[in-house]
């Protein structure tokens, strides 16, 4: 009597195995296997965009496929934000973000974006203090002195910054805070042309990131009173923080993290992470983020996400309470 059960050859174990393969999702193999996009939601040229480079040149390196860098201004970097929202969540676009992440569900609305239902955490790189530089003119050349002239004039002594709710527009809001003092805010459309009114004499301050200002202090134009971070930046030794200068803990500089959408699976996510802290520890990123005048950040995904979330509460009550709106 023959066996009426159908035989399993080895042409049907072929013919399964190759179909079950075409079935299997695309993310499902090695990642990555095409190159991959990292938006910056600024211009080329300024730290957000040196960072990224630098992390995308050590990603190809170990990962052995090509980073592009996309740089999508606009919006106070809600364009980025945004484009990297609506991407597909695959792990082929992926987003540098900044304080203006958190900073703009406050500052803009209806609210743009859920950043913690909208985006996921990949890696905190850095952080890249604010300073707050003067004229070379200017009566003060410290902070202590600053106050007490503020004090002695309220709202009398204007300083320029990049725009309204820019971070170090923020950064200067959290410092009059603390200090008790009163300080005119003149916006400007970016941080060079703030600075070149600066350097000109039409306003004494001015408030920007480490790195712009830098060549103007070296030549002489600029003098740099006071570093908004807990930490002395490589590039201004000499100045001292403004938690040294009488405000322990205080802290509003900018950061710098990878994002990815929120729904990219997680083996994806926790391998771009790892990939990240070896790239933190080369010679290469580190000596860029001393450049940039920063320090790195190296750190788990759990902690980055709580950074995130705090930086939302933070800012929610400050653009609330000095009722700021965007440019």
């Amino acid at each position: 009597m023959k066996n009426s059960t159908p035989q399993f050859t080895r042409r049907t174990a072929l013919t399964v195995s190759l179909g079950l393969l075409t079935q299997a999702p695309a993310w499902s193999q090695a990642y990555p296997a095409r190159p991959v996009r990292i938006l910056v939601g600024y211009a080329a040229g300024g730290a957000v965009d040196a960072i990224a480079r630098t992390i995308g040149q050590a990603l190809n390196a170990t990962l052995k496929q090509t980073f592009v860098i996309e740089n999508k201004p606009g919006a106070g970097s809600n364009i980025a934000i945004k484009a990297t929202i609506e991407a597909p969540a695959d792990g082929y676009t992926l987003l540098m973000a900044a304080n203006a992440l958190p900073a703009n569900m406050a500052l803009f609305q209806p609210k743009p974006f859920d950043a913690e239902r909208d985006l996921t955490p990949v890696a905190l790189i850095g952080r890249v203090p604010v300073v707050i530089a003067a004229n070379v003119n200017a009566p003060y050349s410290t902070i202590k002195e600053l106050i007490t002239a503020a004090k002695a004039k309220p709202g009398h002594i204007s300083f320029a910054s990049p725009g309204n709710g820019a971070t170090p527009h923020l950064a200067v809001e959290f410092f009059k805070r603390a200090a008790g003092i009163s300080l005119l805010h003149i916006p400007y459309r970016g941080g060079a042309p703030a600075i070149t009114d600066v350097i000109g004499g039409q306003l004494p301050l001015v408030a920007v990131n480490a790195l712009e200002v830098l060549p103007h202090v070296k030549s002489g134009k600029l003098k740099v009173i006071a570093v908004l971070s807990t930490s002395r930046s490589p590039i201004f030794p000499e100045t001292p923080t403004i938690a040294e200068s009488g405000f322990p803990g205080f802290e509003a500089s900018v950061w710098y993290g990878l994002m990815a959408p929120f729904a990219t699976p997680k083996n994806i996510v926790e391998q771009l992470h790892a990939e990240v802290q070896k790239a933190l520890q080369t010679p290469e990123v580190r000596q860029k983020m001393t450049q940039v005048g920063g320090e790195l950040a190296p750190g788990n995904i759990d902690m980055f996400a709580k950074l995130i979330s705090s930086e939302r509460i933070r800012y929610e009550k400050l653009i609330r309470e000095a009722n700021i709106k965007p440019d």
